[in-house]
Formats: C-alpha cells, sequence, structure tokens
C-alpha cells in the first residue's frame, strides 16, 4: 500500500481541466501577489499547458500566510537556557553500571508485546544516496559485505526474523519523499516486498515547503516550478496522520512504534529491551543514545531543562556545558542522539493533531538552485536562502514520561551518511561484520580467517541466542545464511 500525505501548508482550490478558463488562477495570482509573491507567475506567458498546470498544482497547494508566519518565527532562536541544563536520566547498559535484574524484565516484558502483535516499525527513508555517488534512493543503496544486499533489503531480513522468533508480523511503515517515492514503490514491486506480507509494508509520502530566499521571496527552481523541500524527520509524525497510517496501525492492535532512520545498517529494529523499558517506565516517547566519541562530536545530546527532556542541538551547547565532566571524569552531557524513538500511539495522534504547537520550523541557510529574472538557472558558489523542516525530537517536551536508554556504537550505530572516512559504507561495513563475528564467537562457531568477508541473513539469524541455536561449530555447517567471500568488497 502506498499514501500520499497532506503539504504541511493546504492551499487552495484544484487546478481547472480547461486552461483557456481560468478564474481559479486569477484568484490565485492575485493571492500571491497580496502575500508579495506574484514573482512566482511572471513566467507565465512563456509557459505551455503542461507547465502552465504544473506551476498551478503547486501553488495551490501551499498555504501561503502559514508558510511566511513559518518563516518568520522559525528565525526567532529558541534555544534553552543552557543555564539550567542537567543531563537526563538514563537506562545504563549493565556493563556500565546499569541494573542486570531491570534489563532482563526490560527484555521480557519486550519479548510479550511482539508476541501480542503490539508493535510496528516505521522508517524514514526520504533521503537520496547522492553524497555516496549512488544514483538512487539511500534504501536502495547497497550494503551487504558479500552478496551487495541494499539497505532496505538487510532490514527486511531483520523484520522477517523477528517474525520467525515471536510468531506475529511487524508491519513496515516507510516515510519517503517527492524524491525517493517512486522509486522506492518500484523496488518494493519488483522484489516483491521483500518477502513480506502485501498488507505489511505501508509507503506514505512526507510533506514538501517552498523554500525562500533572503527576502522571504519563494524561490523558482524553473521558469514553471517552485522549489519544494522535504519537511524534515519531523514531518514524518504529521505524514503518519494524514496517510492514515496511524489509523492503520491502531486497526491492527498496534499501541507502540518503532522509529528509525534508514541509513543506520546495526540498527536493532524493534529491540525488545528498548521496548520493555519504554513500556515499564510509562513513556509516550523514549530514546536511545550512545556515549559521545569527544566533546566536539557534532551530535545532539539529551539534556533535562525545567523538568523537560530535550535534545540539545551540538550548535547550542556552550564550550562549558560541552566540556564539562563529572566526578569520575566522564562527559555530564555524554548522551548522544541516535535518532532511535519509541512511540506511544496516542501520543503520536495527540502530537501529530497539534503540529503548529509541538513542532515548530527551524531554518537553515542553504545553497538553493533558482532562475534568475531572465529564468536562467543560477547554481550559487554560497547560501543564498533558507529551508524549513521540522525535527521528531520536537515532539519531547509533549511527552508526559520520557525515557532514555544506552546503547553502544558496537552494538548499533554505523550510520552511512560519507562516501569515504568516517561513517561511510566502508566503515559501515566494517561494523557489521564485527558484529556478525561476536555473534559466532559467543556461540562457539569456528570464525573465518582475518581479512575474509563475512554475511549473516538477519532473518535467519540476529543475533547470539539465534547463533547458539543452530547447535554447529565451523562454517562448513551452516546453510547459506552465513556466507564468506576473499577479497576486496565491490
Amino acid at each position: 500500500m502506498c499514501y500520499t500525505a497532506r503539504p504541511p501548508f493546504p492551499g487552495g482550490p484544484p487546478v481547472p481541466s480547461d486552461l483557456s478558463r481560468m478564474p481559479e488562477f486569477e484568484i490565485l495570482r492575485s493571492r500571491f501577489e497580496k502575500h508579495g509573491q506574484g514573482h512566482v507567475f511572471r513566467f507565465w506567458d512563456r509557459l505551455d499547458a503542461a507547465e502552465r498546470r504544473g506551476l498551478l498544482e503547486q501553488a495551490a497547494a501551499i498555504d501561503l500566510p502559514a508558510a511566511l508566519r513559518a518563516i518568520s518565527a522559525a528565525r526567532e532562536p529558541l534555544a534553552p537556557d543552557v543555564r539550567k541544563l542537567e543531563p537526563a536520566p538514563v537506562e545504563l547498559l549493565p556493563e556500565r553500571g546499569g541494573d542486570a535484574v531491570r534489563w532482563s524484565e526490560a527484555r521480557q516484558r519486550g519479548e510479550a508485546a511482539l508476541r501480542a502483535g503490539r508493535v510496528a516499525a516505521m522508517v524514514v527513508a526520504g533521503g537520496q544516496a547522492t553524497r555516496l555517488g549512488y544514483a538512487g534512493p539511500k534504501g536502495l543503496f547497497p550494503i551487504g559485505p558479500v552478496t551487495q544486499r541494499s539497505l532496505f533489503e538487510l532490514q527486511a531480513q531483520k523484520l522477517r526474523g523477528l517474525a520467525r522468533r515471536y510468531g506475529r508480523r511487524v508491519p513496515w511503515y516507510v516515510m519517503t519523499s517527492d524524491a525517493t517515492d517512486a522509486q522506492t514503490r518500484a523496488f518494493f514491486q519488483r522484489s516483491d516486498r521483500l518477502g513480506l506480507a502485501e498488507d505489511d509494508v505501508f509507503c506514505f509520502r512526507q510533506g514538501m515547503l517552498p523554500s525562500f530566499d533572503f527576502d522571504d521571496r519563494i524561490v523558482l527552481e524553473r521558469p514553471d516550478r517552485i522549489m519544494l523541500n522535504p519537511d524534515g524527520h519531523g514531518g514524518s509524525l504529521t505524514a503518519l496522520l494524514a496517510s492514515g497510517a496511524l489509523d492503520d496501525m491502531q486497526r491492527r492492535g498496534i499501541d507502540t512504534l518503532f522509529y528509525y532512520q534508514v541509513d543506520n545498517p546495526l540498527v536493532q529494529i524493534c529491540d525488545p529491551v528498548y521496548l520493555g523499558f519504554h513500556l515499564g517506565s510509562g513513556a509516550e516517547m523514549s530514546c536511545k543514545v550512545v556515549r559521545k566519541l569527544d566533546p566536539m562530536e557534532k551530535v545532539g545530546v539529551l539534556a533535562r531543562a525545567n523538568a523537560e527532556t530535550l535534545v540539545i542541538e551540538y550548535t547550542e551547547l556552550t564550550d562549558e556545558c560541552r566540556h564539562a565532566r563529572d566526578g569520575s571524569g566522564e562527559l555530564r552531557f555524554w548522551a548522544g542522539n541516535m535518532a532511535l524513538h519509541v512511540f506511544s500511539l496516542p501520543f503520536l495522534r495527540r502530537v501529530s493533531s497539534a503540529a503548529d504547537c509541538w513542532l515548530r520550523f527551524h531554518v537553515s541557510e542553504k545553497k538553493i538552485p533558482m532562475v534568475d529574472d531572465e529564468g536562467r538557472p543560477v547554481m550559487p558558489a554560497a547560501p543564498n536562502g533558507r529551508k524549513l523542516e521540522r525535527f521528531v525530537f520536537d515532539a519531547l517536551p509533549a511527552a508526559r514520561a520520557v525515557c532514555v536508554v544506552e546503547t553502544s556504537r558496537e552494538r548499533e550505530y554505523a550510520p552511512v551518511k560519507n562516501a569515504e572516512g568516517p561513517d561511510s559504507p566502508a566503515t559501515a561495513r566494517q561494523a557489521l561484520m564485527a558484529r556478525y563475528r561476536q555473534w559466532l564467537a559467543a556461540a562457539g562457531i569456528e570464525l573465518p580467517p582475518p581479512g575474509t568477508r563475512l554475511e549473516i541473513d538477519h532473518s535467519r539469524l540476529d543475533g547470539e541466542d539465534d547463533a547458539r541455536a543452530l547447535g554447529i561449530r565451523t562454517l562448513a555447517q551452516a546453510s547459506d545464511f552465513i556466507r564468506t567471500a576473499t577479497g576486496a568488497n565491490a
């Protein structure tokens, strides 16, 4: 199933079918002129019928007063008073001082929820892999150390593994964008949804926002096209409501949603321990965190201010907070945000229904391709405009209770963001193979020689317990769900 979310700024009447008689166009142009945006139609006379229709459809979808209020409000900083910041309480890993009994109880609680069919997974997959040198959605990027399976394929394996382990299917809600929607849907169709049931893959598209120049004028990408950009990962919450995804979850008896981003191949989808802590604490929204590598790492941190749990962006931390250490020499603000969340369904409905209250727009200065007064394309060398977006973690203050759980990078954090160097496909594959070797070693299975590429099918083996259950001692005894290869990765 695939659905398209309503745009965040729904606008005017539908575009008329007869372009020769267009009172609606005059109304639309008058509305844009009233708000100082009449330039959007300045190339109208040179456009053909198809180009005019496309421009009108874009313009009609924009509520100008709302868009202009958003760009104005987004420029007003609302950073928290860092003088009042305190570290957020965290459920620590047992090896870092956490209570092993609590972790065991949390696992049992989470596993019970999975067996009861109360849990769904949502992936934010609106980004393209341009920075990785790949022409297509990031979810289609090949990441398998041996088979070159894609990020989507790896994650679908994990979902099939959950169904095998707990006896209940976990529905998958896949958020796309205008840039990735068509290719993502085509991929799922030709791959038979990667082995998942048809009604267990629910695709929906996030909303789009107009881009603005520094004079708050809407930017034209082409003479016939307004420059639009996705509304950010925070737009996923409003898109869940608009697309009917929340209604679909409620119909299925789901009350808990696991949220993650597509570019992290190590993610433990629907980790039962994490789910169990969320459910046992009565939280409405939960966050997983890793320890910052150093004070200057560019990652937001979980903190408390005025009795609210917040994600404080690294740009908002003062040097005093950034470098502050406790009595044992550890960073006070060490809990780095991983963009791994768990939500209760009633909370999602409450926040998405009042998005303007809880999910404020943020503005960032960008280099935005546009056209000049003659309609010629301009590729700026420096930022020339602003884009709006919402952040999912801005929903935290709306939660009546928040749970924060620690994990480790080795277990669960190897994002694919750069073509080379840190957080690249090479480092992610190395992290995957290191994790696979840990599973095999814990089960007493003979390891392949150093330098051998290793890949495991997560639908059959997704952790140390699964490895032990195989009852084998050598890789020769394994089926094709454990693969090895020598030589460089293609």
